[in-house]
């Protein structure tokens, strides 16, 4: 493979590396938002008075508990490419002339 060729792989592959990383830390502060948006509601819990209350909370941790799984899917995908990603790059790096 010619220099240009290997370089342009090269950097596609490192962009598509910082893109994943991006991707991954927004997830990360998905996640962090929805386990504290649980915890305040867990605490709102012990102060609610109507069942009505307790029920619309409770479906809302639910749906948070949900949304939480759904994120750590996707960081697992996140990172299955990642690894993937930064493993091409070291077989290209390795082929790139110093």
């Amino acid at each position: 493979m010619s220099i240009n060729f290997t370089k342009a792989i090269v950097n596609r592959l490192q962009q598509e590396i910082a893109d994943i990383e991006d991707k991954s830390m927004n997830e990360k502060n998905k996640k962090e938002k929805a386990q504290s948006k649980i915890n305040q509601l867990q605490r709102d819990m012990k102060l609610s008075q109507s069942h009505n209350d307790l029920s619309n909370k409770m479906s809302r941790i639910n749906k948070l508990n949900e949304e939480i799984k759904t994120i750590n899917r996707v960081q697992a995908d996140l990172s299955k490419q990642l690894v993937t990603k930064k493993a091409s790059l070291k077989q290209h790096l390795a082929k790139e002339p110093q």
